[in-house]
């Protein structure tokens, strides 16, 4: 018997009853979910997790880029509060837990608190970071960006979706442009409790990923332009077809990422936008969005020179016009590893099976490792799949992190009984 069986701890029921109401906002055939960042499904499950928290008594502080703060207080007013959570929005055809999990399994140890009577010195709080995806409006982890201090407001408020609606007229359409200004406050700490999105711990059989570093990524909006013409008439020697252009970048960044397979380097080509993108007619413009990471911030640094050369012979290739139009990055960091040893040591008395690991995909406790100490909690998912309907988990070998999670943020916050 592990310790986790004779501890008071959450309510996994509870729980997994609102994993499961998630699910069916935004349920997609195949099983998952489309939630995009401020569409009327996520204003729905904004509702719901605002319904809930006010349900168990606690305040909803919304600020001006829609990121929600579910806040139990502490004992202290003056002590910074503990801050948990993750995000619910998902992907076009995401999963159901992606993100999802950390912003509920939040709620649960906030319920499980006052289930077992228990005050805190320092104050609790859960977030749901607005766009963490960017699935729908770029950059990903967009407001955690704001709110870290790394852009301003009004940049984010201006960005475009793919139909040339604005982030701030969608967040005002659902109701979510709230009044409280978007970070300036000191927080104690930062836990982010998310599903592995890769096989490591469903392949070896640990229960948790105890996180302290993050592979490095950068993103780039690549733009393509040439000069539309007739597909029939017009010579070889005379096209700019940018939709030519962006194949030449996208083969070229694909093909990089198998020579730094090796050293595990990832490139990806994750969209294109091409116009007029018609029969008939050699296209103008395009842009493509491009992504690539590593381990190791000085290959990352090469694997920049790679895409910055390809664009430079694809243009002459092509007869077009090819430059990058924007670059965005994150990772190459370490998480605090005061935090780090204490999800260790707790994770030890709870009797847990763990490992540290290096995250790779990108999260919001990104941002907030420029402002305060954090850290993340993995939990396995079947396969190691995800941003996929078939994301799916084994709540037996996802609840030890949601048990440790609520002993991490209860010793953090500190119990006022002492």
């Amino acid at each position: 018997m592990s310790n986790l069986d004779t501890m008071p701890g959450i309510d996994a029921r509870r729980l997994w009853s609102t994993l499961e109401a998630s699910s069916e906002i935004g349920a997609t055939p195949g099983g998952g979910l489309r939630r995009l960042a401020l569409s009327e499904e996520d204003r729905a499950m904004r509702d719901l997790f605002a319904f809930w928290a006010r349900e168990s008594g606690y305040e909803v502080g919304i600020d001006r880029l829609g990121n929600m703060f579910v806040q139990r207080p502490g004992t202290d007013p003056k002590a910074p509060p503990v801050l948990m959570g993750s995000h619910l929005d998902t992907q076009a055809k995401g999963g159901r837990y992606d993100g999802i999990l950390g912003v509920l399994a939040g709620l649960e140890v906030l319920r499980s608190l006052d289930d077992h009577g228990i005050a805190t010195v320092r104050g609790i709080e859960v977030v749901n970071w607005s766009n963490e995806e960017g699935a729908r409006f770029q950059p990903p982890m967009l407001c955690s960006l704001v709110f870290a201090g790394g852009a301003s407001v009004e940049w984010a408020l201006d960005r475009e979706d793919k139909s040339g609606v604005r982030f701030g007229s969608a967040l005002e359409a659902i109701g979510y442009a709230g009044e409280e200004p978007v970070g300036g406050r000191e927080l104690d700490s930062y836990f982010e409790l998310h599903i592995e999105q890769g096989p490591v711990l469903d392949e070896t059989g640990d229960d948790v990923g105890i996180v302290t570093s993050a592979y490095v990524m950068a993103g780039m909006r690549i733009q393509i332009l040439g000069q539309t013409s007739h597909v029939g008439p017009t010579p070889m020697h005379h096209r700019k077809n940018a939709l030519v252009g962006a194949a030449y970048v996208a083969v070229e960044v694909n093909e990089m990422g198998w020579r730094y397979a090796p050293e595990d380097g990832k490139s990806s080509v994750a969209r294109i936008d091409v116009s007029p993108n018609l029969p008939g007619l050699l296209s103008d413009e395009a842009q493509l969005y491009i992504d690539f990471r590593h381990p190791d911030p000085d290959r990352l640094d090469a694997m920049t020179a790679d895409v910055e050369a390809a664009v430079t012979e694809s243009a002459r290739r092509s007869r077009t016009e090819i430059s990058i139009a924007e670059r965005w990055g994150f990772g190459g960091l370490r998480f605090d590893p005061g935090l780090a040893s204490l999800l260790t040591r707790q994770a030890t008395a709870l009797s847990i099976r763990f490992r540290e690991m290096a995250s790779q995909a990108g999260h919001d406790a990104y941002h907030m490792n420029n402002i305060c100490p954090t850290v993340m909690i993995f939990s396995p998912c079947k396969d190691g799949i995800t941003h996929n309907e078939a994301e799916d988990v084994d709540w037996d070998r996802t609840t030890p992190a949601v048990e440790l999670l609520f002993r991490a943020v209860l010793e953090r916050a500190g119990r006022a009984d002492g």
